[in-house]
């Protein structure tokens, strides 16, 4: 399936529509045949004052100020659109850039990266990219809210319910893992909302900063990372973290009102979250000093998306399915038995059988196998 950007030259910005009429007669044509497809991007939330506003950078999910990095790249993007006389395409595999301003941008940008001689600025400009071609291709194809194909949207069938309030997860998603509709994390703020479960994508500054600067304000002891099989003495299980209320282990006074305690979820595939785990060390440890940043394993099985798309190994659930078997432990310990964490649990699962039903029917629907080989890659999203 081939779509486009969905934007055009009147959703520009001033200084990009300088640009255009910089080349003359290319820039008019462009923007005389650039009508049709401006609805689109109206429909998507965008504007005439800019090719993505704050508002519709917002309704994909994210609650930051939109990345002036992922701005710059859309901008830029743009620009070569003009300057080629080639519409931003995207499709086959993965819905990367097609055609003559695929080839192009493709030379482009890797030129640049390499012209980086910093490797932090590297990691950023490679997660600001992977974002804009997302936000660009998905314009008009994909729903805002549960990033499904517009004809398999599944938001009507889903119900808001409400995340005790002295928990708050944070979905650390790779660029890679952004508006994939197989995705499993954004169930997570579908379901409980975006103050109670929120998106940080990795490597992107705008994210980070507002994460951080709410785990600064929790403090160390408030925030833990579930995260598998790590062979450290930080690594606890539920049990051992929450059920006695005399440890000094993380959030071991879940119930006290005034604190919040903060799950990291690594949202991306298993290779991809390591490197995720070992920023967030590397952070924790410019923050706190030489302590590590806790992590929770959990005692999960398979969730209903194996069927789907199968795990490395047993103990590696999806995002959503770890989330649920979080708040189903909790749920049994004796102090947290009274806030309803159990049917916290049930309604993120009751979403996440939705979510398999309407992947399953698109694949049906398209002729496509149901279920795929285990991979080292499989997404963990």
């Amino acid at each position: 399936m081939r779509y486009f950007a969905g934007a055009s030259v009147l959703d520009f910005s001033p200084s990009l529509l300088f640009h255009c009429r910089e080349l003359g007669a290319l820039g008019r044509r462009l923007v005389m045949t650039s009508v049709n497809s401006h609805s689109r991007s109206r429909e998507s939330g965008g504007s005439d004052d800019g090719i993505i506003t704050v508002e519709e950078w917002r309704r994909w999910g994210p609650v930051s100020p939109f990345p002036s990095a992922v701005k710059q790249i859309v901008d830029d993007l743009k620009v070569l659109e003009c300057k080629l006389n080639s519409p931003i395409e995207f499709g086959g595999n993965g819905g990367k850039l097609q055609g003559p301003f695929g080839a192009f941008e493709d030379k482009k940008h890797r030129a640049t990266y390499e012209a980086l001689d910093d490797p932090e600025k590297k990691f950023r400009f490679f997660s600001a990219r992977q974002v804009a071609c997302r936000l660009l291709g998905s314009r008009g194809y994909l729903c805002q809210k549960c990033w499904l194909a517009m004809e398999d949207c599944m938001c009507a069938d889903v119900k808001p319910f409400g995340l005790w309030k002295k928990i708050r997860f944070w979905l650390y998603m790779h660029p890679r893992d952004f508006l994939r509709q197989n995705n499993t994390g954004k169930l997570l703020w579908q379901i409980f909302g975006v103050q109670s479960a929120t998106l940080c994508i990795f490597g992107i500054a705008e994210d980070e900063e507002m994460m951080w600067n709410e785990f600064k304000r929790a403090g160390r002891s408030q925030v833990c990372c579930l995260y598998p099989n790590q062979n450290s003495e930080l690594t606890l299980s539920v049990e051992k973290a929450f059920g006695n209320s005399t440890s000094e282990n993380p959030g071991s006074n879940m119930a006290d009102e005034d604190k919040t305690l903060h799950f990291i979820l690594l949202d991306g595939t298993w290779n991809n979250s390591a490197a995720m785990l070992k920023r967030l060390k590397d952070h924790a440890k410019l923050v706190w000093g030489d302590e590590e940043l806790p992590c929770i394993s959990l005692a999960t099985g398979a969730s209903a998306m194996h069927k789907l798309r199968p795990q490395p190994s047993w103990d590696r659930t999806c995002t959503a399915a770890a989330a649920i078997g979080l708040l189903s432990e909790l749920s049994l310990l004796p102090q947290l038995s009274s806030y309803g964490l159990d049917k916290q649990a049930d309604a993120l699962e009751e979403a996440l059988v939705i979510l398999l039903d309407s992947l399953t029917g698109r694949r049906l629907r398209m002729g496509r196998s149901i279920t795929r080989k285990v991979r080292n890659t499989i997404s963990i999203c």
